[in-house]
């Protein structure tokens, strides 16, 4: 996309608002495909929780995608979107056996992370074929929020406790189709993850049903010229003959799965708000914004760094900023960052915004949340309407009368 495509649309459904570029989306899903075209049998389950939209849902639908569900709301879009039970995974934490079984009885293979759920849950159905998720305490990259494979996680069942793991498999005899495991986000040594890999194939080997591995995701992607990204090309290279030979051993063509969600549309993602004013004091010059941490947390929340350019003006002579927004809270996108000098009214715009940027806004201050638009073949195309006043009292039940006058 080009910033004259992007002002467009911020002039047409208005700001603050995201922008989703299809074309960028389809190119990485057809990337890492080609990335494990050696494997026979290759899934791909998008994390959706990173951009739930049903519109982006069924565009990676049309691409050959199945889905990767953390709640039952989300199984639940996913099935509004197209797709049909057998092509949704769920891998949820810390929910209720309720939950596990109400996604269940959908035809949803569930995925189950601790043993006493997965006691509970075999005891009580001994004949639904279930996954089992494995933490290989690995700390495969990024910070703490975002890396999920150490040993102090609370996510999946520690590799120790295998033994206690086989013997609930084998006193409920319930069938074990699947192995999983995510280390986490923003995976640089693509030799990390392959020594992980070698703990789930480790782990598979006490299981003789299996039907596929999941390796999870978290490939990273660069948020800034010159940033580094994990190597899809030479991961797939390595990995595919590693699993390729791991099924010989095994004496079946188990199914390679991978549930990426930033991967596939995080650069393919934009946010643009409106520079509402342009405020100097006697040592910095901000940049305020028509948005805040209500829309966009990720600088707040991880430190994550987006890229922000002036697309109003993007030739204007660089100067420094720190762009703000209207939060009534410390909401700083950017400390003194070099960008296209910024008057008011201009529109900037955060690259990277497809992945954990939406999907993590909320109503804070009473603001509402942003529009979506899809750039698809060419055109922009409105996939969730800006929320009004209406949407904010609309859970809202106020006191009778008579109540609130006393």
């Amino acid at each position: 996309m080009q910033a004259k495509d992007l002002v467009q649309l911020a002039e047409q459904f208005g700001s603050p608002l995201y922008v989703y570029d299809a074309a960028k989306i389809q190119s990485q899903y057809k990337r890492l495909t080609d990335a494990f075209s050696k494997v026979e049998k290759l899934r791909i389950n998008y994390a959706m929780k990173a951009l739930s939209n049903v519109a982006i849902l069924q565009l990676l639908r049309e691409c050959g995608s199945c889905l990767d569900a953390v709640s039952i709301q989300e199984v639940q879009l996913g099935l509004h979107a197209g797709y049909s039970p057998d092509q949704i995974f769920f891998t949820p934490n810390g929910v209720s056996l309720e939950e596990i079984e109400e996604v269940s009885a959908m035809g949803v293979q569930i995925n189950i992370d601790n043993l006493s759920i997965l006691e509970q849950f075999g005891t009580k159905h001994p004949n639904v074929p279930v996954c089992i998720r494995i933490n290989p305490h690995v700390m495969a990259g990024g910070n703490a929020n975002i890396s999920v494979g150490h040993i102090d996680s609370k996510f999946g069942i520690s590799v120790h406790q295998l033994p206690h793991l086989v013997r609930i498999v084998e006193n409920t005899k319930m069938k074990i189709v699947g192995i999983h495991m995510h280390t986490g986000s923003d995976i640089l040594d693509i030799e990390v993850f392959l020594y992980a890999a070698e703990i789930l194939f480790d782990a598979a080997r006490s299981f003789k049903e299996l039907e596929f591995l999941d390796f999870g995701s978290g490939f990273k992607v660069p948020y800034k010229k010159d940033d580094i990204e994990t190597d899809i090309e030479e991961l797939g290279n390595k990995l595919s003959k590693r699993f390729n030979a791991f099924c010989k051993e095994y004496g079946k063509d188990l199914t390679l799965i991978f549930e990426p969600g930033k991967f596939l549309v995080s650069e393919a993602g934009y946010f643009l708000a409106k520079v509402n004013v342009v405020k100097q004091t006697t040592s910095t010059v901000f940049a305020g914004i028509d948005s805040g941490f209500n829309h966009l947390i990720r600088p707040m929340f991880y430190g994550s760094q987006h890229h922000i350019e002036n697309i109003s003006h993007p030739k204007g002579k660089e100067r420094f900023y720190s762009v703000v927004g209207y939060i009534c809270e410390t909401d700083t996108f950017a400390n003194n960052r070099r960008i296209s000098e910024i008057n008011e009214g201009d529109i900037l715009c955060f690259k990277n915004a497809g992945a954990y940027c939406f999907s993590m806004a909320s109503n804070y201050n009473s603001r509402y949340k942003p529009a979506e638009a899809l750039w698809l073949n060419g055109e922009g195309h409105l996939i969730r309407a800006q929320e009004t006043f209406e949407d904010l009292l609309k859970n809202q039940i106020p006191l009778p009368v008579e109540t609130a006058a006393v």
